[in-house]
């Protein structure tokens, strides 16, 4: 594990579980302070223990990161606890598929404010407080292969992956003076508890077989992506890209 991150301050939003919830072991692991975000702040509470057990630093916030004003006070708490912030983690989603004609205004709503509104509240928190601490940073955001792909039931989820990447090479090119990179990891279908739980047997195994390295994703695969990115002595020059982890299922013709 690269020591080259040890000091630097994270920030995670959906970190109790999954990917998040990896992405913010390896931070710590490699010597980071992390701030595990989520909607209710108890559900990373093991994982809070779990860390500093193991010698490490890591604090729990909870907030909707759709909700601007609640997220901005979690980005200033974990500032004030942790000393500032180098590092931001936008991969907070939530997500309901839907065939075109079965896409309500709940769903709808609640996507859009988590998977896009999450993404420009979380960068504009991230910019104050990295432009407070005058030390540039690393901001990467989740997105998806589903922004190159099209999927059946998945119309808000493309767009929405698509809206990330987009995102992700404007807010690059606005927070490059300040030495702030963004980027973003786009994964295939990561075999996480809750995308078992999501997926029929053949749908699952559909999805193994269509991937050209026979395998779908690891969140270790994906946490090691967003570590490169978040490591200015390996990515230092590198800002307003997405980098596809997805075993070659963009470029298959299977």
């Amino acid at each position: 594990m690269t020591k080259t991150l040890e000091g630097r301050v994270a920030l995670v939003t959906g970190a109790s579980r999954g990917l998040g919830r990896e992405i913010a072991q390896r931070f710590a692991a490699a010597g980071v302070a992390v701030a595990l975000l989520d909607r209710k702040a108890h559900w990373a509470d093991d994982l809070v223990a779990e860390i500093q057990a193991a010698g490490g630093k890591a604090i729990s916030l909870g907030c909707d990161v759709s909700d601007r004003a609640a997220l901005t006070a979690a980005f200033e708490s974990a500032a004030v606890a942790l000393g500032g912030i180098d590092i931001v983690v936008n991969n907070a989603m939530w997500t309901k598929y839907a065939a075109i004609e079965d896409i309500d205004e709940e769903s709808l709503d609640r996507m859009l404010g988590v998977g896009i509104a999450g993404i420009i509240w979380g960068t504009q928190a991230a910019a104050a407080t990295m432009r407070a601490k005058g030390k540039g940073g690393a901001i990467i955001n989740i997105a998806s292969v589903s922004a190159h792909l099209g999927l059946p039931n998945a119309m808000v989820y493309c767009g929405i992956k698509a809206a990330v990447e987009g995102m992700t090479r404007s807010s690059a090119i606005e927070l490059a003076s300040a030495g702030i990179r963004v980027n973003a990891v786009a994964p295939s279908t990561v075999a996480t508890e809750g995308v078992r739980a999501m997926l029929d047997d053949a749908t699952f195994e559909a999805r193994v077989a269509s991937t050209p390295l026979g395998r779908l994703g690891e969140t270790a695969d994906i946490a090691e992506a967003v570590l490169f990115f978040a490591d200015s002595t390996r990515s230092g020059f590198v800002t307003g890209q997405s980098l596809l982890v997805d075993g070659g299922i963009s470029i298959a013709l299977r």
